[in-house]
């Protein structure tokens, strides 16, 4: 009886395995496909962890995806690559889903040879690829799958880009061929293991060639098939012929490897660097980094965010699209219809009212928050195509580390800005318990999401500079005072900071329009449904009367403590569900002139660090753990109200104006 676990698991599932180096977006990949259908355990025999899931096909049947170890060779120099080496040789798959960083393709092809050498179906995954972009790496999709023989699809998973499409290729996972030219005495020996093992041994030539390699961790699957005479006599051919070469026969095989996935890049790859030229760039890129200069650029950065986002992006693209279209055209002309063609009441505040979906939900959506957004997702491309955020992190390393943290951490905070769900996962690249509980806790406490900070931008962008530079004074001085404190409370340590510096480069236009692209089809597809819910929520807690009454004993804490109209109560209850929708309905009360200045930046910093919207809540509960996540939202919600009264206070006790 073979000692291989079936294709197809009890369930009568298909079986599908993740392969990558370490740190590619497996994990990420894995919880796209499989949600909150997955169980982690240790993998027999060793402490490290493996991860099950399942995953839904198009087609509507579902399949079991495994999500091993990160490794760099399947020659394993660590047990973590010895749990996915089993894995491989002792689990029949319908297909392996080999996930490479784009931007480190040599490292990842060298695993895709590999996965060839068993004889394996891969599908293969070039994630990451808009940093490839970023970095003038341009690939040949089409030409790098006809060499290797294989679908090749490029992702970027923490935007879903791509991901859609891969998991329709699984089930068309095919044998990759990838021609190696080792020395014929090397190619003679392969052929002599491969005959002496058995028929029911899967990846022979791979196995043949780990054992040449002078693998030894791989004994304890070979004497499943065979006797340790003849696993002797193996051992005693390698010998043989490593002491006809003046090197190691693993030095040699994984030399001939590495050829073969350079002649592979040389066909399919080009890298154009875009450097900001000669001693300009050298400049701008030192200073960047400086603690002292480089406070100023970082202090024109924001101030160009301010101006494109706020003033170009809200106070004129948006003004038009809301007033103009919206306002005067298609909101109109869906109330004329409703009216014609729906004689209940009810059903035509539903879609027209004052919480209706087209004249609440859609205005929001698309009027007011769409337009403030895709000009943030372009500005926000540009920074990351620069070589700018890197620098960034290098610049606040000596200031992080005052609060138990270092530079790296501003990474994931950066990309919060983007999106604080996905944030939240990309705290896994810091290397202690403590750092990634601290910076989960400020991503969730006080770094807007994209959508959120365009509508603020908007918001402020009417009022003034100064505006701004209180609300986010305020919000960034909380969050510094928070990591502080939960460094000292928070027990563990931190650890050293190490981060790859690119040159500074002239983004390219077409990789920016691109990821502008993509991030607003994340947009229309995750946020826009939302917006849907929150306004049906809303208009059935109109409707039952519930919203008078959760305003009515909110009251004493929004009309008085923080002394903002009782209309800011459902900006805050529908914020939980996304905190752009809040944002949106304080813009709304903005424009109607319900908020005075001094009360739009107070409604602002208490929505800011308010609590997190609820995919957040379930990410952070995926990452720290249920305890830890309800620790958080129990502090933030009171805190939240706490510095909104007391910025209150301090802004009417000072006589400060907009």
């Amino acid at each position: 009886m073979s000692p291989t676990q079936p294709a197809h698991n009890k369930d009568g599932r298909q079986r599908f395995i993740l392969v990558g180096n370490p740190n590619v977006g497996k994990s990420v990949i894995f919880g796209l496909f499989t949600g909150r259908y997955a169980t982690v355990s240790n993998y027999p025999g060793t402490t490290v962890e493996v991860s099950r899931g399942v995953m839904p096909l198009p087609g509507g049947q579902d399949a079991e995806l495994i999500d091993s170890p990160g490794v760099n060779t399947l020659i394993p120099t660590s047990e973590d690559e010895r749990v996915t080496r089993d894995i491989l040789l002792s689990t029949e798959a319908e297909g392996i889903l080999n996930i490479i960083d784009a931007k480190n393709l040599k490292r990842g092809l060298f695993v895709t040879l590999q996965l060839a050498e068993m004889g394996l179906p891969v599908i293969v995954a070039l994630n990451m690829y808009d940093e490839a972009g970023e970095r003038g790496i341009e690939i040949d999709v089409k030409r790098l799958s006809e060499l290797i023989h294989t679908h090749v699809q490029p992702t970027i998973a923490t935007q879903r880009w791509g991901v859609d499409r891969l998991k329709e290729l699984l089930p068309q996972a095919r044998r990759p061929t990838i021609d190696i030219n080792y020395p014929p005495e090397i190619e003679r020996a392969v052929c002599a293991i491969e005959h002496m093992l058995p028929d029911e041994m899967k990846a022979k030539r791979a196995v043949a060639l780990m054992l040449l390699s002078g693998d030894e961790t791989i004994d304890g699957y070979m004497r499943r098939f065979l006797p340790q005479e003849r696993l002797d006599r193996i051992r005693r051919l390698a010998r043989a012929l490593e002491a006809r070469y003046s090197e190691p026969l693993g030095y040699i095989i994984n030399r001939e490897r590495l050829r073969t996935v350079e002649r592979i890049m040389r066909e399919c790859v080009t890298v154009r660097e875009r450097r900001v030229g000669g001693l300009a760039g050298e400049v701008l890129g030192r200073y960047s980094m400086h603690p002292f200069w480089g406070l100023f650029i970082l202090a024109a950065v924001l101030f160009g965010m301010y101006e494109f986002v706020g003033v170009v992006g809200a106070g004129m693209v948006a003004d038009f699209i809301e007033e103009t279209i919206f306002g005067s055209y298609i909101n109109p002309w869906a109330t004329r219809v409703v009216d014609a063609l729906v004689p209940y009441e009810p059903v035509r505040a539903f879609l027209v009212g004052e919480y209706g979906i087209v004249t609440m939900a859609l205005t929001y959506a698309i009027a007011i928050v769409l337009p403030i957004v895709g000009f943030f997702f372009i500005f926000f491309g540009i920074l990351e195509d620069s070589g700018y955020l890197p620098r960034l992190a290098i610049m606040v390393d000596r200031v992080f580390k005052l609060i138990g943290l270092n530079g790296k951490a501003v990474l994931p905070m950066v990309l919060g800005l983007g999106c604080d769900t996905m944030a939240t996962m990309t705290t896994r690249i810091l290397a202690t318990r403590k750092e990634r509980i601290i910076v989960t806790l400020l991503l969730a406490l006080g770094v807007p999401c994209s959508a959120q900070l365009g509508v603020i931008l908007g918001m402020l962008g009417s009022l003034s500079l100064k505006a701004t530079v209180v609300w986010a004074g305020v919000v960034v001085g909380v969050l510094f005072v928070v990591a502080f404190l939960s460094s000292r409370v928070i027990p563990g340590d931190t650890s050293d900071f190490i981060l790859e510096i690119p040159p500074i480069r002239v983004p390219q236009f077409s990789n920016i329009a691109l990821k502008t692209l993509v991030r607003v089809e994340w947009y229309l597809k995750e946020a826009v449904p939302l917006f849907i819910l929150g306004t049906m929520i809303l208009f059935f807690m109109d409707r039952t009367g519930l919203l008078s009454l959760v305003e009515l004993y909110a009251e004493p804490v929004i009309t008085g403590f923080l002394e903002l109209p009782g209309e800011t109560t459902a900006a805050f209850i529908v914020g939980f569900l996304r905190r752009d929708y809040g944002a949106a309905g304080l813009y709304a009360l903005q424009k109607e002139g319900l908020l005075d200045p001094l009360q739009v930046v107070v409604s602002l910093v208490t929505l800011t660090l308010f609590v997190p919207c609820i995919a957040n809540f379930f990410m952070i509960i995926k990452e720290r753990g249920l305890k830890i996540a309800i620790y958080m939202a129990l502090f933030i919600f009171p805190f939240a109200i706490v510095v909104g009264g007391v910025t209150n206070m301090v802004l009417r006790t000072l006589g400060v104006s907009f």
